[in-house]
């Protein structure tokens, strides 16, 4: 993955973190309510698709500030090992899951998820603005799948409209950004077999389900 992705959330994780919350001010609040529905809608979705999560494996992709891993944890997970690349991103996660006293539950690590060899198979993978930043979607679904014995949740950011187009150029100079229509979406998961795949449309993103079979 670029470099200049993790050199861009590391400086970005506090304002990152104030889109799940209700922190940053009435602008700012203003501004997620209008034009980041999308993320709490894949928040909210991916939690419900978790479920039973008691006595469970979760692996956070991408785990960014610990929402998804925290929130899970709490619910009864296991163990929940979030990955990013982001040192920023993973101070803030750790504080978050120390402050709901679920640090002995989730584990974040510094990891390239390409690389990491990871202990065991997990039973939830979550790939949550993730793929919005993969050159190469296909390896990165394979290795999702791989890791999991039962489903993995993808977001991928929705392309064409003039929010894509202002997001692509927003970020022009910060790191590469890669956009989806549902047909390639579709085209990208029918190489895999034994997988049921569900293609949601929510807001600016496609959430994608896929489930072993």
């Amino acid at each position: 993955m670029d470099s200049r992705v993790a050199e861009f959330f590391d400086r970005y994780a506090a304002d990152f973190d104030s889109i799940y919350g209700n922190s940053g001010g009435l602008v700012n609040g203003l501004a997620n309510r209008l034009f980041r529905r999308s993320m709490k809608m894949r928040f909210v979705k991916s939690l419900e698709g978790c479920q039973p999560v008691a006595n469970k494996d979760v692996l956070d992709v991408g785990c960014g500030p610990g929402h998804y891993s925290v929130a899970l944890a709490q619910m009864g997970a296991r163990l929940v090992l979030g990955v990013d690349f982001a040192e920023g991103m993973l101070d803030i996660a750790r504080e978050r899951a120390r402050r709901a006293d679920v640090a002995q539950t989730c584990r974040f690590e510094k990891a390239d998820f390409f690389a990491h060899p990871f202990p065991l198979p997990f039973d939830y993978v979550i790939v949550m603005g993730f793929m919005d930043y993969v050159e190469d979607a296909e390896s990165a679904i394979w290795r999702a799948l791989d890791l999991t014995r039962g489903k993995a949740f993808f977001s991928f950011p929705v392309a064409g409209g003039l929010l894509a187009w202002q997001r692509k150029l927003r970020y022009r100079d910060r790191c590469e950004l890669y956009l989806y229509s549902r047909d390639q979406i579709e085209r990208l998961f029918s190489k895999f077999s034994g997988v049921n795949t569900v293609i949601e449309q929510i807001d600016r993103d496609f959430l994608v389900t896929a489930t072993k079979a």
